[in-house]
């Protein structure tokens, strides 16, 4: 079942006009349907499904998927059943968005379901949008700078490539290396809990250790997370490394299996260092170091307090589990509008282990921050900047639930 609403402070709604969750729901979301009618070269009985999904999304009400969809029954658990019949807009945030893209899925056939024809089943309808980001000039820039890289101290390579993974596609070796970004990325990181994360990840560690990573976006965004996993590995932080993607498309750019492959084939394709590292990558996921994990709760529209068993018990066994980007923070501490001054310990003392947060802010929920930052960003920005992607966060708490 769904979790508690009851629990105060309420859950974020998409209901207030002018919100930025009211403009995912009114604006993003029409504007992406448009965007991926325009990717394929989809027959009628799609462009029929999308403009339907699309009148509905903005003026109907929830709908259950059709009868014959195979996981019906798992959304009918996680709330179809309770949402069905209420606007869009008066749900939970997390929950519609993560509701809007199974049903943009069910739309373009990518289930087959009941369909006589299931020639679309199976394909990606984001991945041109990821293989452009995968061959865009940025990635080969950046890919370049990894030569550079190679000769510094371990301990600026590791904060280089932390960085790089906090980043995601904002991230730019080049600049970090020369420190001519350093200035405008230390006012970014707005809580750095870097030493504590170094802490748990000691190099060349005497004892076996696994880090799990919840990765978030595809593109331009996994490759800096593969690089850090292969430092970690290489420089023996940890003898194992667990990859969590989703298990099938989810929002717009989020990582899959075939995304992680077809970012492993780019950097075994490039010049230089990078394809050292791509190597490295590949022959850890022969040998066993580097797993993927495309568990479905990994698509589940709601918070990691609700998480299964299973995936709590391999949560409890990892050295430290890194939630990467904005969607994982927000299941991580929930959906929920709490002063930005709540301890992130607090909030995810539920978690069964070591958890790391490397978050760039693009929505309204942040925890965590002391008191005087909160204010200087209130008087510089009002509250644009917790979703102008502009300002991160490293956040780290070492508790473990007993739960």
């Amino acid at each position: 079942m769904p979790a508690s609403d009851s629990v105060s402070p309420p859950v974020i709604l998409g209901n207030e006009p002018g919100s930025f969750p009211w403009s995912v729901l009114a604006e993003r979301h029409p504007a992406l349907i448009q965007k991926v009618r325009d990717a394929f070269p989809y027959g009628p009985e799609q462009h029929r499904a999308l403009d339907a999904l699309l009148k509905n999304c903005t003026e109907g009400v929830v709908e259950p998927l059709p009868a014959g969809a195979e996981d019906r029954g798992q959304w009918e658990e996680w709330g179809t059943l309770e949402y069905a019949g209420r606007s869009w807009f008066d749900v939970p945030w997390l929950w519609a968005e993560g509701y809007f893209y199974r049903q943009l899925l069910e739309a373009v056939g990518y289930f087959g379901g009941s369909r006589s024809d299931a020639a679309w089943r199976g394909i990606d309808p984001f991945r041109p949008f990821k293989l452009a980001e995968l061959d865009a000039p940025e990635t080969g820039e950046e890919l370049a700078a990894l030569d550079d890289l190679v000769g510094r101290p371990a301990e600026e390579q590791t904060r280089a490539l932390l960085h790089g993974s906090l980043w995601g596609n904002r991230a730019d070796l080049g600049f970090r290396l020369s420190g001519a970004d350093e200035g405008g990325e230390a006012a970014g990181l707005v809580a750095d809990d870097s030493e504590a994360l170094w802490s748990l990840l000691p190099p060349a560690r005497r004892t076996a250790g696994t880090v799990c990573l919840v990765a978030d976006n595809a593109g331009r965004e996994l490759v800096p997370d593969l690089l850090l996993l292969d430092h970690l590995l290489t420089r023996r932080h940890v003898e194992r490394a667990v990859l969590h993607v989703k298990p099938h498309p989810f929002f717009v750019s989020d990582a899959t299996t075939a995304d992680v492959v077809d970012a492993l084939h780019r950097l075994t394709r490039a010049p230089g260092e990078a394809a050292a590292y791509g190597r490295r990558l590949w022959s850890a996921m022969a040998d066993g170091r580097l797993v993927v994990r495309a568990h479905p709760f990994s698509c589940a529209p709601l918070p990691y307090a609700a998480m299964p068993d299973d995936l709590r018990e391999e949560f409890a066994s990892a050295t430290v589990t890194l939630m990467k980007g904005d969607l994982n923070y927000r299941r991580l501490v929930g959906d929920r509008l709490r002063p930005p001054t709540t301890p992130f310990a607090d909030v995810t003392a539920y978690f069964p282990g070591p958890v790391a947060a490397l978050r760039t802010l693009k929505s309204d929920v942040i925890v965590g921050l002391d008191a005087r930052t909160e204010s200087a960003l209130v008087t510089a920005e009002g509250q644009r900047w917790r979703t102008s992607g502009t300002r991160a966060v490293i956040q780290v708490s070492s508790h473990v639930s007993r739960s």
